[in-house]
């Protein structure tokens, strides 16, 4: 089982930027991806940014790509997802996941078993 934090949310104006981070404990050698998830009033819950945590590789919605930067510290076994260029449809609960993956879609939820309790995050124009 492992265990996820986040932190870091907040409220921003548009063009601004945040920090959000993700602690992980646990049977964190039981997962090699994590990610970062959002989920706004009314819809589905999406696929940020994930990374491979073997070699960090990354992955992106198209959304975010340019824009958000999702990246790790091993030694602290946190993950960190660094938002710039906030736009008011960035506004969401942002969750932590973590799970093991072997190919297929980073971007689905249901395939990671670890989750956070999620951090707001509020983008105003």
């Amino acid at each position: 089982q492992v265990q996820l934090v986040e932190s870091g949310g907040g409220s921003v104006q548009a063009g601004g930027s945040l920090r959000l981070s993700c602690a992980a404990s646990g049977y964190t050698n039981s997962v090699n991806y994590m990610g970062w998830f959002r989920q706004a009033p009314g819809k589905e819950r999406e696929g940020v940014a994930s990374i491979y945590r073997p070699s960090g590789y990354t992955y992106y919605a198209d959304s975010v790509k340019g824009r958000f930067t999702i990246s790790q510290d091993n030694a602290k076994n946190t993950v960190y997802l660094q938002m710039s260029n906030l736009k008011p449809e960035d506004t969401a609960m942002y969750y932590c996941a973590a799970g093991l993956l072997f190919g297929g879609d980073w971007s689905v939820p249901m395939r990671y078993k670890s989750w956070g309790q999620g951090t707001q995050v509020t983008v105003s124009s």
